[in-house]
């Protein structure tokens, strides 16, 4: 998928297309959005930029990208505990 393309549609309202995964998944709805200001050590933003650049998204992009793949995991998680109790 091309940098541009990747790009507009993971900015989208809707699932990104050609991913591997079917998770996470974004509403079709619009969803709110807040700013929020988050402080990162050097380390971890040169570690941040080399991995947005390797597969060609913003940095910004990536750690929404990780973030959702990572909460999506964690309710995966929550379901299978509850399921279990």
């Amino acid at each position: 998928m091309e940098d541009k393309s990747f790009k507009s549609e993971f900015n989208a309202d809707y699932t990104i297309q050609g991913s591997e995964s079917s998770e996470p998944k974004r509403p079709v709805q619009k969803q709110k959005q807040k700013r929020v200001i988050v402080d990162f050590p050097e380390w971890m933003l040169e570690s941040l930029d080399i991995e947005a650049n390797r597969i060609g998204v913003t940095r910004q992009s990536i750690i929404k990208l990780w973030l959702a793949e990572n909460l999506a995991g964690e309710r995966k998680l929550e379901e299978k505990r509850r399921r279990n109790i």
